[in-house]
Parts: C-alpha cells; structure tokens; sequence
C-alpha cells in the first residue's frame, strides 16, 4: 500500500532531468511576454487533465486535439526561445568544469560571475563624455566562443584604462565588439549577428542592432555607448533595458550577474 512513496534512483534522475528542463525554460521566458501564454497554456492542459479525470470525453477530446494540433503554432511562437535554448545546451562546455558549473548555477548558489560592473560603467561614463562609440558583450551562462573565434583574443582584467584605450577612435581594437567573460577581457574586434527586428527604430544604427541580436541569441547582456550621442544603453533579452541614472543602472547589472 505505500509503493507509491518507493523512489528508484531513476526516479530521483527523472526529477532532477525535469526540474532542470523546467529552470531553464523560466529562465528563457522570465521577464517576458511569451510566459503569459506558458500560463495559459498550463490552465489548458490542466483543465483537459481535470476532464479527462471526471470522464468528461467530448470536452476532454476538444481540449486534447486543441493541445496536439497547437504544437506547431507553439514553435512559431517560441522559434526565438527555442533557438535560444538550444544554444545554451549546444554551446555548454562540459570537458571545463568551471563552464559546466556556470550551467548548474542554480544547484550551486555559492557559483556567480563576479563582474565589476562599477569599472564597466565609469568607463562608459568617461566615452560618453567624449563620444567614443562603445559595445561591450558581458557572457552570463551561455559560452560565447562561437564569437569570440570571429575577433582578436585577449585575457586582460577588467579596467577603465583597457576598456578606454580598446575604444579609442585611432585605436586598431575599436571597431567591432568587446567580450567580458568572468571579468575578464577575452575578445575584442567581435563581429556580432545583427538582429532583423522591425521594431528598432530607425535612429539606431548597427551597433545598437548588433547589441540587440547577439542578446537576442543568448543570455549575454549589452552595455554600449552612443557614437552620436554620447547615450549609453543597456540591453538584455533583445530590449533596451530603461533606468533613471547610473546608480539604477548598476544595481540592475549587479542582479543580472548575482
């Protein structure tokens, strides 16, 4: 009478399988509006579950076929998470055992990146103030290597003077992208997929769309300074990320990166 307390070993791995798969799909979908229909579509499926328990058959049997035929509309809707997804099992490193860490941050609490993100946006503030085009790519979980292959490699610490001096108009490292990875400099001259979306207004230029694609494809964050006008911008998730002033700015980045 009490089998159904009895837990196998692969009882306990098919939870830990789907308690990841279901971390991992919030993570995708936190702050956006695609979880609103992740809700809808679980109240369907629990209410198709309740018919189907009370023998309720033509309602059950309407809710089953609207569930099994919604499959492909749900790819089309999801086609940007999916890909993101993906990326982020395709791109996981296992054979590095800090990478594959990263991945299972949420089982190690104590693992984080430690990124100075007060020396990031002094930096930004003092190219602002010149007008020195900026767009540095801070790698959260997601492995960026697939990008970081199409620039010049670094491994310098973070600092105002390097961040400064890559940026510079007469230097050869400014064009293109900078890659911080564990508060590290690891890539400059990065070529970044440009994002195709109709919604960015026309004011922004390719630096903005590159921020926006390459967050977009993954969970990577993007802090980039204007060219024309001085404005530094924070994008995450494919948006522009809205503050008030700088301190705002930074205790957002910090809890990006906690």
């Amino acid at each position: 009478m009490f089998d159904f307390i009895e837990f196998s070993l692969l009882d306990v791995l098919d939870i830990l399988l789907v308690a990841t798969l279901l971390y991992y799909i919030y993570k995708l979908l936190k702050g956006t509006v695609a979880i609103n229909i992740v809700i809808g579509i679980a109240f369907i499926f629990l209410i198709w579950k309740i018919t189907q328990a009370l023998k309720m058959e033509m309602l059950s049997g309407i809710l089953g076929y609207l569930l099994s035929g919604g499959v492909i509309a749900l790819i089309i809707v999801f086609q940007q998470e999916i890909r993101k997804f993906l990326l982020m099992i395709g791109t996981t490193n296992f054979t590095n055992k800090r990478s594959f860490l990263k991945q299972l941050k949420f089982l190690q609490t104590e693992i984080s990146s430690e990124i100075d993100t007060d020396v990031i946006l002094e930096a930004c503030k003092k190219m602002s103030k010149t007008k020195t085009g900026a767009l540095i790519v801070i790698e959260r979980t997601n492995a960026l290597d697939f990008l970081i292959n199409t620039g010049d490699t670094m491994n310098a610490q973070v600092n105002e003077a390097i961040l400064q001096s890559v940026f510079y108009k007469n230097s050869p490292l400014h064009d293109g992208a900078l890659i911080i990875r564990d508060n590290y400099i690891v890539a400059t001259r990065v070529v970044l997929p440009i994002s195709d979306s109709t919604k960015i207004p026309a004011r922004f230029g390719l630096r903005h769309r590159a921020a926006i694609g390459v967050s977009e494809k993954t969970d990577a964050v993007c802090v980039l300074v204007s060219e024309e006008t001085g404005e530094i911008s924070y994008i995450k998730d494919g948006e522009f990320v809205l503050y008030k002033d700088f301190d705002e700015l930074n205790e957002k980045m910090k809890k990006d990166f906690i």
